[in-house]
């Protein structure tokens, strides 16, 4: 079975404000079986799987440790430790659950404190579940995750 489609749209270069964009990534992932969306304004990715899909952007931005560990598991308390770049990492862990969530059927519905991160799955594999972080643009990461 072939990986998900990734698509990323750039409202600056499309010459669209939010709502233009946000209009335009859900025209781009409505005919597939399963999509996934998120922006960050000027960015929407979208995410597109013949099974369970989910995908997240998040700009790179400084949190402090008490948010960390407020959204982390306590098995992921235990690596905390080992972190130098506070806001790459919380800003990577948020957004990593966040697709991991979507990609299980309903964001709201999971708690960040009790849902582990695929950013410790070994080779971004756990049972039928994948992970990937990609690198799509500069001082921005983006989580995808899907069903195989």
């Amino acid at each position: 079975m072939r990986s998900p489609e990734l698509r990323l749209l750039d409202a600056s270069e499309c010459g669209l404000d939010e709502e233009g964009l946000r209009a335009a990534a859900r025209e781009q992932g409505a005919s597939a079986l399963h999509a996934s969306r998120s922006y960050r304004f000027p960015y929407a990715v979208i995410a597109c799987h013949q099974l369970p899909v989910g995908v997240d952007i998040e700009r790179i931005e400084q949190h402090d440790k008490a948010f960390v560990e407020s959204i982390c598991t306590p098995a992921e308390r235990q690596h905390l430790s080992q972190i130098d770049d506070w806001g790459r990492f919380a800003s990577s862990l948020w957004c990593s659950k966040e697709a991991l969530s979507k990609a299980l059927g309903d964001a709201l519905q999971y708690d960040p404190r009790r849902l582990e991160s695929p950013i410790w799955w070994s080779d971004g594999k756990a049972g039928a579940w994948r992970a990937r972080e990609l690198e799509l643009v500069t001082d921005h990461v983006v989580w995808l995750c899907w069903r195989r």
